[in-house]
């Protein structure tokens, strides 16, 4: 657990938590801390059982806010991607008049990032650390999102290219982490809204407007996760198109092959009977003129099959 004094975006270290329970001067503490550490702090913050059975739970929580009597209790969505598989991670914050308290099960990258811009900006209140934070959080999936476009196309020039069966389950795969993103969106897209347009006394009328900006960019992402969808039932119909291509060449070529090699099969048939008075049988250079005949028969069906691009 770290526990800071943020004034005017400088930060400053504190050893005794009890030290937080009383508001400071100037400026507001910041309380990042982990799941073993909320026995100490929710009788000192007097957090609500139910936050707190939330942020120890093991199932994934879906972003919500819940206001209580001395703080409100939000939940956002991290995003990171892997280029195998989309990760969310649950971003639980606690916002007191004087305190801003963040849980995490693991590590979210936000936080760090955050640091430099509250310097930056001299923050100095926690409702406007806590709006720089979920902006952050929701701009990281622009990010996300750029890399799934190229990860969806890299898919699409490699299916047109040589087609795999590894293909199909990369669509099925990346399809699924999709349709899961977009379910996980809805609900954080009603938080947002929710900080935007309801009455919240902890959140400064002013700063409450610039919520909308986030909801707006919130809209924007699930409807580009959306057309990413279709996209990836595009890519499974390309793939089955290349596969149903690829099965019809591969007929295409066994069906002249075996063309070619019928008459073939009709003379050495003809050759091979048990009758002894068969024409040319007693022929000098009747078996290279058959020979040659074979060939120059074969060659002149594939130049054909060629010429008809059948081939």
């Amino acid at each position: 657990m770290k526990i800071r004094l943020v004034n005017a975006g400088v930060f400053t270290n504190i050893d005794d938590i009890t030290q937080t329970i009383t508001p400071p001067t100037e400026g507001f503490y910041w309380i990042d801390a982990d799941e073993e550490d909320l026995m100490l702090i929710q009788p000192l913050f007097n957090l609500h059982d139910l936050a707190v059975e939330d942020c120890l739970s093991e199932e994934d929580q879906r972003p919500k806010i819940e206001i209580y009597e001395s703080h409100y209790f939000i939940v956002v969505n991290s995003i990171r991607f892997d280029d195998e598989e989309i990760f969310l991670r649950a971003l639980n914050i606690f916002l007191g008049r004087h305190f801003i308290i963040t849980v995490t099960k693991q590590k979210i990258n936000e936080l760090r990032v955050l640091k430099p811009i509250l310097w930056e900006q001299e923050v100095s209140e926690p409702d406007r650390f806590m709006y720089l934070l979920i902006d952050l959080v929701v701009d990281n999936y622009f990010t996300v999102g750029d890399r799934i476009e190229v990860r969806i196309e890299k898919l699409e020039e490699d299916i047109l290219m040589h087609t795999k069966k590894s293909h199909l389950s990369e669509i099925i795969g990346l399809r699924s982490e999709i349709l899961w993103l977009k379910k996980m969106l809805g609900p954080q897209k009603e938080v947002i809204n929710t900080l935007n347009k309801k009455d919240l006394r902890l959140i400064d009328d002013q700063l409450q407007k610039y919520f909308s900006d986030i909801y707006e960019n919130a809209v924007k992402i699930s409807e580009t996760f959306e057309t990413y969808r279709d996209l990836m039932g595009n890519l499974r119909e390309a793939y089955q198109s290349s596969i149903a291509n690829r099965a019809n060449e591969i007929m295409r070529v066994f069906t002249a092959i075996t063309t070619i090699f019928m008459p073939l099969t009709v003379i050495t048939g003809i050759y091979g009977m048990n009758f002894e008075n068969i024409p040319e049988i007693h022929t000098r250079y009747g078996y290279y003129g058959v020979i040659g005949a074979m060939v120059t028969l074969g060659c002149g069906m594939l130049v054909v099959f060629r010429k008809k691009e059948w081939l």
